[in-house]
């Protein structure tokens, strides 16, 4: 696609910037055709590319165990319900020996957020050229951007993690009141007369939750998708003897990040249900 028209430099910014859109000062509500117009759609711009994605690969999840629970049966299991039955066991396994309380809500939300997030940096070994290049034919736009790997947009990652901060307050207001979280915050770990240093120390560490969970997912997949645009600008031999290898490694990336991020939300819903 690029390698005729576009510099190596323009290449790889090509593909690092999402379908936005937006409305912008002079052009109204429109698609941004570069970079400094998206930016100057400013925060309520809407990375398309992301958005699609993200609901398509929720919906497929959901289609997929829907399927297998409607076809379950006693026998002799098919590949699906084996499939489906072995992830819901071990996010079962992994909700009972990190979460300490009672809760319906969160071997589900467990499961849910592994196989998405998993189904979402899957995307990041589809050849890097194959979708967008599909997608500039459809649409007739030999410039249009498309980036097919919602994890590696920031707005994705902050998104998911505002929510699980967001059931972070709200289980911990709701099984210790207002007043205890209230004095979680301000009175630990140093009493009463500290109440400014508590403060500012449980305070960072709350904010400090939403934010590892934010970028740690963004970074490691951010930094895979950009090796994979490297190695699209090499000669065809050299993409070959680095994409293989590069690409199996990568599967052990995508699958720890997302466990990495299933876990983590566990334990941080577990210490909110912890009523000292």
């Amino acid at each position: 696609m690029a390698g005729e028209t576009l510099t190596a430099s323009s290449y790889i910014q090509h593909h690092l910037q999402n379908l936005t859109y937006g409305n912008h000062p002079e052009g109204g509500w429109m698609f941004a055709h570069t970079a400094q117009e998206a930016k100057e759609m400013g925060f309520w711009a809407i990375h398309v590319d992301t958005m699609g994605w993200s609901i398509a690969l929720g919906v497929l999840f959901l289609w997929l165990f829907r399927s297998a629970a409607k076809k379950a049966s006693a026998g002799v299991p098919g590949g699906l319900q084996n499939f489906v039955e072995v992830m819901v066991e071990f996010v079962d396994n992994s909700v009972k020996e990190t979460f300490h309380g009672r809760n319906k809500v969160i071997a589900p939300l467990a499961l849910t957020i592994f196989c998405w997030i998993f189904l979402m940096n899957f995307m990041d070994l589809i050849p890097v050229d194959f979708l967008p290049r599909l997608a500039q034919i459809i649409t007739g736009n030999e410039h249009l951007y498309f980036r097919v790997v919602p994890t590696t947009d920031l707005n994705a990652t902050i998104g998911m993690a505002l929510s699980v901060f967001a059931l972070i307050v709200y289980y911990s207001i709701k099984v210790k009141g207002v007043s205890g979280f209230v004095g979680e915050l301000t009175l630990q770990p140093f009493g009463k007369w500290m109440i400014p240093f508590n403060l500012l120390l449980e305070g960072v560490g709350l904010l400090a939750k939403p934010v590892s969970l934010a970028l740690r997912l963004f970074g490691n997949l951010y930094a895979g998708e950009l090796i994979f645009i490297l190695i699209a600008l090499m000669p065809l031999w050299v993409q070959w003897t680095l994409s293989v290898p590069w690409a199996i490694f990568h599967i052990l990336i995508i699958t720890l990040q997302a466990f990495i991020f299933m876990m983590l939300t566990i334990v941080y819903l577990s210490m909110a249900h912890e009523d000292h």
